[in-house]
């Protein structure tokens, strides 16, 4: 089988996840990059289905990119899913009998906690001043508002940067995002992050061009403002603020997870709130809860003191 129709597979795959399944673009493009990386090895090995991969040549196409560090652990385990998936849509379209990726593993890594900021340095963020400059003044109040929902609401960039001014009640104080696999959350909004996004839209007006469409946070063209743009604008207000730590907005979505859990003990209700479709994803943020707790213990208990 030519590269050219082992590629017409994958397609035909990955239509049907964004169809079916609604995986993200993220998600099909990494799907994409991984399985044509598997269809150019088997073509390099002169193998001529996909029929023709097994153990042995699996671990000849991962076992490189560990041994080399060309892939990162957690992407050669994203790759295997992809595989995994591929070869079980296989199965089901009976062009194979069994699946030969079903039951190769690589020896899991250690997952490294998220970290956080505390609470004293996430005030610092969000009460710092405003520039003195007019245009620098405007860009801190919409990249505020965007801090503080994403603080407030855990929202992921991807959903925050999609939202319509349809989506928010300020009345309600609520939310509602579109997240991975299409799934809709309805979500409540703090009194800060209202009282900031009021703020921001009192000037958005001066955002709006011809072209500019129902999105809650414009970009200075009057744009949807995109993930990548809200890293950026982020990142560097927490630089001119002068927060030591690098700012990014998975990271405020890190804290208001730690944050909530350490306060409310109610692990549900933050699988809910952050969309997780499984509670083990949540766990984690458990990991950083007892962190906590071992310092209060370390710092207070008469018998832990050095």
């Amino acid at each position: 089988m030519p590269l050219t129709q082992l590629q017409q597979d994958i397609d035909n795959w990955l239509d049907i996840l964004s169809s079916q399944r609604y995986a993200s673009d993220h998600t099909l493009a990494a799907y994409q990059r991984d399985l044509n990386k598997l269809a150019q090895f088997l073509t390099r090995e002169n193998c001529h289905d996909w029929a023709e991969l097994d153990n042995d040549r699996l671990t000849r196409f991962i076992g490189p990119l560990l041994s080399t560090n060309s892939l990162l652990p957690i992407s050669v385990q994203r790759m295997l899913s992809a595989i995994r998936g591929f070869y079980d849509w296989l199965v089901q379209q009976h062009r194979l009998s069994y699946n030969p990726a079903k039951a190769f593993k690589i020896k899991r890594q250690h997952r490294e906690l998220p970290k956080v900021m505390d609470v004293d340095l996430v005030n610092q963020l969000l009460d710092a001043p405003a520039p003195d400059t007019p245009h620098a003044a405007k860009l801190w109040l919409r990249d505020k508002a965007i801090m503080e929902l994403l603080y407030s609401s855990g929202l992921r960039v991807s959903e925050l940067s999609n939202c319509l001014l349809t989506d928010i009640d300020l009345s309600s104080a609520l939310i509602t995002v579109v997240g991975k696999g299409k799934k809709t959350r309805v979500l409540p909004v703090g009194r800060k992050a209202i009282s900031a996004i009021k703020d921001w839209l009192k000037i958005r007006s001066d955002f709006i061009k011809a072209e500019t469409g129902n999105h809650i946070f414009l970009n200075e063209r009057g744009g949807r403002f995109t993930e990548r743009g809200i890293q950026q604008a982020l990142a560097y207000q927490a630089q001119r603020v002068g927060i030591p730590q690098h700012l990014h907005p998975h990271l405020l979505r890190h804290c208001f997870a730690s944050h909530l859990l350490e306060s409310s003990q109610d692990l549900r209700a933050v699988q809910e709130l952050l969309g997780h479709a499984s509670i083990s994803t949540t766990q984690i943020y458990t990991h950083l809860d007892y962190q906590h707790l071992a310092q209060v213990y370390d710092q207070s208990h008469p018998r832990a003191k050095k």
